[in-house]
């Protein structure tokens, strides 16, 4: 069986060019959506994935209604033949129950994952560019200010919550400065071993 999935992201726009190509492809039942690809959350999506069974193709109108980039798709794609069920895209003329198009969606899922590996090493030779130059990674630190407001205020029998909360600091930066006061730790440590 043909199972249809059209999407549009707002209200103003039309799912009938979309409907109306499914049910020319062959879709015996249609799930929709209205929602931006980006969100996670495509009630229409999970009704048609929950809907079809092993032997039954998933057609949408064109790739980017299914999903908003290469590695979504990869995923979803991935999911549905993992569970028996074909997918198909009627503009890219793409359908994975054949071989052709299994051989065309494994390259894209070579080139989303060519695309991660790139990323993550753009990333590191960055970080590494930075440290050569002596800068670190991270969110700066505490103002010299803040630090000393927090080493005096440690030393009051104030508890760290009301300290944090009159500093605007979280409670590791607290602990981060004032070590000593840590609930962690142990009896005889001066906060300075380390």
């Amino acid at each position: 069986m043909k199972i249809g999935y059209a999407r549009v992201s707002t209200d103003d726009q039309n799912l009938d060019l979309q409907r109306d190509a499914l049910t020319a492809a062959g879709c015996e039942r249609q799930f929709t959506d209205t929602a931006s690809g980006a969100k996670a959350a495509r009630p229409g999506l999970a009704e048609a994935l929950a809907f079809a069974r092993p032997g039954d193709v998933l057609t949408v109108w064109r790739l980017d209604r299914l999903g908003r980039s290469l590695p979504e798709l990869v995923k979803v794609v991935g999911e549905l033949q993992a569970a028996g069920i074909g997918f198909e895209s009627l503009t890219e003329r793409i359908d994975t129950s054949t071989a052709a198009g299994e051989l065309v969606f494994h390259v894209f899922g070579s080139i989303a994952q060519f695309e991660r590996r790139l990323m993550i090493e753009r990333t590191q030779a960055g970080l590494a560019a930075a440290r050569s130059r002596g800068r670190k990674g991270g969110r700066p630190g505490a103002s010299a200010e803040t630090v000393n407001a927090i080493e005096a205020l440690a030393k009051t029998d104030r508890s760290p919550g009301e300290i944090c909360k009159v500093l605007n600091i979280s409670r590791s930066t607290f602990y981060k400065y004032a070590p000593e006061r840590s609930p962690m730790k142990k009896p005889g440590e001066t906060g300075l071993e380390g």
